[in-house]
């Protein structure tokens, strides 16, 4: 759209350059063998600089294209020989000096414009034009080459200014769902791992403990309705985790499931940018222990020095149950990643398995 308008806009300018002589030759001198003459050359004229400025203006360059150029100075120049120079029609030695800058490259239209801007006022000269217009058709050209220049580049700065906004969209939609993607996984696996254990424990005890089963069934529910409550809060991008709470929450979780386990003690002075990233870490930490390591304790551990906050989780069931895969280390390395700390995750050596991140005490 932009690139018709100012496409549009440099055959206004051309026209104001030319129609007042073809007016004339209409209107004044009404020989129908010079307005048809005129007409065929102006028509040319349009339909060649219109085409030449779309490509160019469009980078669709071609060698051809300086033959067209040569063939619209040719035509332009033809005309105040062919029709006289008084009229108007000494202006057709400027119009192809916009298209200079738009062909050529900046060094050859530069070149070529000098020597246009030289040899136009000695055509002019020969054809009888008078000395201020031949000092306005030096003046002119070198500056109609600039101008050309300038908006050509103005367009592709614009164009490329608003490719740039577009990929910069494009990345915050990818960010944003891989975001939400990340969120997702790490919530519904985490609470749906809570639930088929809470199922499991209440099947063991169907029998011989019906109010364990009723307290298990419970406790299904309400982690069932605080799974829901927290995908709506993903779907929002509202959702908070807070250290404190996932501790509380995993420790509960993982003793239910016949694993040692004890809460480790929070600061109250822990600044309250840790708590998200390092509370992703223990939610997925519970999900990953309950899911791959077959493990009989796990401790936790939380600690802060001068320049940053720890948590580490470590259980002994490494190795003991296959690995289906997943994304959730990597997703919490990019957590941590984004919030400029430190993550390790992997066996240690001695049958534990091993998960550490720490978060600058000061915000990033």
């Amino acid at each position: 759209m932009i690139a018709a308008i100012i496409v549009a806009m440099a055959l206004v300018a051309m026209a104001g350059l030319l129609l007042p002589a073809y007016w004339y030759e209409v209107f004044e001198r009404a020989d129908p063998g010079r307005v048809l003459a005129a007409t065929a050359f102006l028509g040319a004229i349009f339909a060649l600089y219109g085409r030449l400025f779309w490509q160019n203006l469009m980078r669709r360059t071609a060698r051809s294209h300086r033959l067209g150029l040569l063939a619209l100075t040719v035509l332009c120049w033809s005309l105040p020989a062919l029709f006289g120079a008084d009229q108007g029609w000494g202006n057709a030695l400027l119009a192809p000096a916009g298209l200079f800058a738009v062909v050529l490259p900046v060094r050859e239209s530069t070149v070529t414009a000098g020597a246009v801007a030289l040899a136009a006022p000695l055509y002019g000269a020969l054809l009888g034009q008078p000395p201020q217009t031949l000092l306005y058709t030096f003046v002119a050209i070198p500056f109609m080459t600039f101008s050309g220049y300038v908006t050509v580049w103005f367009f592709h700065v614009v164009r490329e200014l608003e490719e740039a906004r577009a990929e910069l969209a494009r990345s915050a939609v990818g960010e944003e769902r891989m975001r939400f993607a990340r969120d997702l996984h790490d919530v519904l696996g985490h609470s749906l791992q809570a639930v088929a254990l809470r199922a499991e424990v209440a099947e063991r005890y169907l029998e011989r403990d019906p109010g364990r089963v009723r307290k298990e069934l419970a406790e299904i529910q309400t982690m069932a309705r605080d799974a829901v409550r927290d995908v709506r809060e993903v779907v929002r991008g509202h959702r908070r985790t807070s250290l404190r709470t996932e501790l509380d929450g995993m420790t509960a979780v993982l003793r239910a499931a016949g694993i040692r386990t004890d809460r480790p003690e929070v600061g109250a002075d822990l600044p309250e940018h840790v708590h998200e990233p390092l509370g992703w870490v223990a939610r997925e930490a519970t999900t990953n222990v309950l899911r791959h390591a077959a493990a009989t304790w796990c401790l936790i551990t939380v600690w802060a020095d001068d320049a940053q906050v720890w948590v580490e989780i470590t259980n002994d069931g490494a190795g003991r149950r296959p690995h289906a895969g997943g994304s959730g280390l990597s997703g919490l390395a990019e957590r941590i990643a984004a919030a400029g700390g430190e993550f390790i995750a992997g066996p240690v050596g001695d049958g534990t398995f091993r998960v550490a991140a720490s978060v600058p005490k000061g915000a990033s």
